[in-house]
């Protein structure tokens, strides 16, 4: 029997900031590099740490925001190390705090911030209906935005494993009654029943309005460092049990690009590397995960991951999600406990970390009693994806 306590990690999470969140376009008063700054101010002083401590940089998504850019705003006096995780998009947020782990173990930084801006209004609304460069082969048959593009492998999804409209329902309405108990979220003041999901407006079939993520404004930063560092700052720090990412054969650009994949993975999360990396590298299993963070840009990613990371078989993703697990009053597996992307906001992801970092402290907003392992997942169909697992020291 594995103690879940006892960890040899050699990286913890000692900082995490975040700004508001707004609806997309309407933060104009300030610029993208302004958020991520001020997110990663935040997250120093969360830390109890000097900015100046920060010497290592990385984010992913072609975040805009270059290091060199970053460092000169805050007055950093100089750093040693900056990476981007290349393309993927919600994909690389845990590989960007993967990044960071191995510039702390292997020395080459102290104190490493990982961080996503984003400011749709100043440059491109993601979930925008347009023509896309890397999209060339599906451009001709409509598939010009995510919606569209998800909807296809949805739908063969619901096929293969009989996986019903109102199941994608339950993790809809679970996520919005965690986000209901969470100031921060988008859709706090916004409560949301089956009759209403059932009645949206459809935006790509199998999805209607409600399948579908928040589009926001904002930024979220976390500081990754050593044991040592991470025991004298402000919080209690969440150990980095594993972090993976990887990617199956002949993914490409996934489905927002090549649609090269095997038919027999087509409808997929592309994620069984990642998570076979991430219960080796940790050696513990599904059954010792007590809270998780699954990517959710749509309803349907919920079931697909949790027969992709073990916690079902095939095809058990649905009525899994059906009988509550997900829910934090009463469920067995308690997930996106502070809304998720579809009703906190949409950070590519990072959000979902932060959220993993306070159940790990202790201080979510629905708190799961005496959760000790935390699984955080990024990404679906991309080119590739990633995942971390959490701890509590």
């Amino acid at each position: 029997m594995i103690d879940r306590r006892s960890t040899n990690a050699t990286t913890c999470i000692a900082g995490i900031g975040q700004t508001p969140y707004a609806k997309w376009g309407s933060v104009m008063d300030r610029s993208e590099l302004e958020l991520c700054c001020e997110a990663i101010v935040n997250a120093c002083a969360d830390a109890g740490m000097d900015v100046d401590e920060i010497d290592g940089f990385c984010s992913f998504g072609d975040d805009r925001n270059q290091p060199s850019l970053v460092a000169t705003t805050l007055g950093v006096p100089g750093f040693r190390y900056a990476n981007m995780v290349w393309s993927g998009g919600g994909g690389g947020s845990a590989a960007a705090v993967l990044n960071a782990v191995l510039a702390v173990h292997s020395g080459i930084c102290r104190s490493v911030v990982v961080y996503r801006a984003i400011c749709q209004g100043q440059f491109e609304r993601y979930g925008q209906f347009r023509p896309r460069p890397l999209s060339s082969f599906a451009a001709p048959f409509g598939l010009h935005s995510p919606p569209n593009m998800a909807a296809m492998m949805t739908r063969r999804y619901m096929h293969e494993t009989g996986t019903t409209k109102e199941q994608l329902g339950e993790v809809a309405l679970a996520f919005r009654r965690h986000a209901n108990r969470n100031p921060r979220a988008l859709f706090a003041d916004r409560t949301l029943d089956m009759d209403e999901y059932l009645a949206a407006r459809e935006i790509a079939s199998p999805f209607s309005l409600y399948d579908c993520c928040v589009e926001t404004d904002g930024a979220c930063a976390v500081i990754v460092t050593s044991p040592e560092r991470a025991r004298d700052g402000r919080q209690r720090p969440v150990s980095i049990l594993a972090a993976a990412q990887g990617s199956g054969p002949r993914f490409g650009l996934g489905l927002m690009g090549s649609w090269n994949m095997p038919a027999e993975t087509f409808a997929t999360l592309n994620s069984k590397e990642v998570s076979d990396q991430i219960w080796s590298i940790s050696g513990l299993g599904p059954k010792d995960v007590d809270v998780a963070q699954f990517y959710d840009a749509f309803t349907s990613l919920i079931p697909m991951a949790l027969e992709e990371y073990g916690f079902c078989k095939r095809g058990e993703g649905g009525p899994f999600v059906a009988d509550g697990h997900l829910d934090w009053a009463g469920g067995s597996l308690p997930s996106n406990t502070a809304g998720g992307l579809l009703s906190e906001a949409y950070q590519q992801g990072m959000n979902l970390i932060v959220e993993g970092v306070r159940q790990m402290r202790g201080t979510s907003t629905s708190q799961v009693e005496d959760a000790e392992v935390c699984l955080v997942t990024s990404g679906a169909n991309a080119p590739h994806t990633s995942g971390l697992l959490l701890g509590r020291c």
